[in-house]
């Protein structure tokens, strides 16, 4: 089964790229090499600035995939491993891929605009302040959460922080050769990766630091998107998540080729119940509910964010965009079927050597009603992925502890470019926000808009709201809300697809439909997060902030909803009101 999974898996995203994602950048994008990105006219060396494509591809995939292809799948399998992998394939495919691409491209055509600014653009103003506040408060349940993960991992692996922080400065370094010094691109890389090998080995040989309390990890990560936030994106951002693409191409190629080579059953059942004991520990109802817990392995709005945030500024051609956009969801889908099949194979016998009760997962009804607690009180939700993980690879000889260990440090990663890719998109965000007072005040914009100062409010904010809470109680929150953000860019796109590009009407539909779907089934399920899952939070720092942010995100959802409505209906605007 782990062979034929992988297999499945591999052709979608081949076929699905080279046939629905060509036709795409043809027939709707109508991509064209000749026309000057945002990163070529408006270059600053700051936020504008054109990189090579698989260094944007490297960023991009970095920054979109943070710890969500990973959680929300080890999540999910307390439904059972079907439906969770039929999610990620289907919306991969015709949701979460084509709305990558779409809010990148979009926003290119738009000088880097996010898709709040163009979805005012091609509605009305008021559409873009009430999704401005929107992708802020998504924003900061982003960093909450993934505050949360990576101090759940550094905290209880030595060996995972020790390499993480030396990652950090190789990325520095590798900044430095890239772009300040005359080296050309093969060499560079080949130093960055020798270097990002060198801090591995010292990490998991000799692992000194050693830092036990969450709440330590949380000031240090604080600290450090605070200044990684503000920085040039060529200092950090971009050589850090180029090199991250290696650790995530070096993870795929040979987790795929574990699972082609262990030929392994799986132990975990296809299905369990409908409804398992699973969001603040809630029976939790497939739909609408699993949008809460499967991110972005499937679709998430979070890219949007980040692919009209940074992405856009940094494109050096438009035929690059669909490798980008398109192909770095499809390559996050990839990861999510990997992190399924290890943990239907492998997850069983993880959970047994971890002492965990297997009375309580005998059938598929007991792991509806215990599977989650069973894994929170022995590896963790983080854990099944990493120690299966380790289990897989070790078909190919591979030695278990290393396994482990370098899927954990796969996770922490992307955790940390996602913190500060989350932190830079949230001082843009903020900016925009204020810019109404610009006009009668601007000595007070400028202080408020400031880097720095948007930075801390933003890092701040997240802190305080991670502060008592646990990944079960805040990944709801987050998923939900990075859902509904999906839902609207991609209705936003629609409006772009019909009234600027004027695409023919299959397309039309090909957005517009998904985005709907997606729509109904996260607005329900927010609804119920808000009155059954909320409700149940013990943490007052934890459930107070996220009750009022779900309450902000579904109001702001019904007048995005209306405002796309009043759009649609009539139709496409002149020339010049879209420019």
């Amino acid at each position: 089964m782990t062979a034929l999974l992988a297999i499945i898996g591999g052709a979608i995203y081949i076929i699905g790229y080279m046939v629905y994602g060509r036709r795409l950048e043809k027939e709707v994008v109508k991509a064209d090499p000749n026309r000057p990105t945002p990163a070529v006219k408006l270059r600053d060396n700051v936020d504008y600035m054109p990189a090579n494509k698989f260094v944007l591809y490297g960023h991009h995939f970095a920054s979109i995939a943070g710890a969500g292809p990973i959680v929300g799948p080890a999540l999910a399998m307390v439904w059972g491993w079907l439906p969770s992998i039929l999610w990620i394939w289907f919306g991969n495919l015709f949701i979460g891929s084509v709305h990558d691409y779409l809010a990148l491209m979009a926003s290119v055509r738009y000088d880097g605009k996010s898709v709040q600014w163009i979805s005012g653009k091609l509605m009305t103003p008021k559409t873009k302040y009430a999704f401005e506040l929107f992708v802020y408060f998504a924003l900061l349940l982003v960093i909450a959460a993934f505050m949360n993960v990576f101090a759940g991992l550094a905290s209880s692996t030595p060996e995972i922080a020790t390499a993480s922080i030396l990652f950090i400065i190789v990325a520095m370094i590798e900044g430095y050769i890239m772009y300040r010094t005359k080296m050309n691109f093969s060499a560079a890389s080949i130093i960055g990766v020798i270097l990002l090998i060198l801090a591995i080995v010292i990490g998991f040989k000799f692992p000194f630091i050693k830092i036990a309390s969450k709440q330590a990890w949380y000031v240090i990560q604080f600290i450090y998107i605070i200044i990684a936030a503000s920085l040039p994106v060529w200092i950090l951002l971009q050589p850090r998540d180029y090199l991250n693409a290696y650790i995530l191409w070096f993870g795929l190629i040979v987790g795929g080729l574990a699972a082609l080579i262990a030929f392994k059953g799986f132990s975990w059942p296809a299905f369990t119940v409908f409804s398992p004991n699973l969001i603040s520990g809630q029976p939790s109802p497939f739909w609408p509910t699993v949008p809460l817990i499967i991110a972005c392995g499937a679709l998430s709005g979070f890219h949007s964010i980040v692919a009209s945030g940074t992405s856009s500024k940094q494109l050096d051609n438009e035929l690059s965009g669909l490798l980008v956009g398109y192909g770095g969801m499809f390559t996050e889908g990839f990861l999510s079927t990997i992190v399924v099949l290890s943990i239907a194979a492998f997850g069983m016998t993880v959970l047994k050597e971890a002492g965990g009760d297997m009375a309580k997962l005998a059938s598929p009804a007991l792991i509806g009603k215990y599977g989650a607690g069973v894994i929170g009180s022995t590896v963790g939700k983080v854990g099944i992925f990493t120690h299966s993980y380790g289990k897989l690879v070790g078909s190919i000889g591979i030695p278990y502890k290393l396994g482990v260990t370098f899927g954990g440090l796969w996770v922490s990663a992307f955790i940390l470019t996602t913190l500060d890719t989350s932190n830079r998109l949230a001082r843009f965000a903020w900016g925009e926000i204020w810019e109404p007072v610009k006009k009668t005040s601007e000595g007070f914009y400028k202080f408020i808009a400031n880097k720095w100062v948007g930075s801390i409010i933003a890092a701040g904010l997240g802190m305080l709201i991670v502060w008592g809470g646990t990944l079960g109680a805040l990944w709801p929150g987050f998923a939900g809300a990075n859902q509904m953000l999906a839902s609207i860019a991609m209705i936003t796109a629609a409006v772009w697809v019909r009234n600027v590009q004027k695409a023919k009407k299959v397309w039309q539909y090909a957005v517009l439909i998904p985005a709907l779907f997606l729509w109904v089934t996260v607005t329900v399920a927010l609804i119920w997060y808000l009155f059954v899952a909320v409700p149940a939070i013990k943490a007052a720092t934890t459930k107070y902030p996220v009750a009022i942010f779900t309450i902000i995100m579904i109001i702001l959802n019904f007048i995005l909803i209306g405002d796309f409505l009043g759009a649609f209906r009539k139709g496409p605007k002149p020339e010049a009101e879209v420019k």
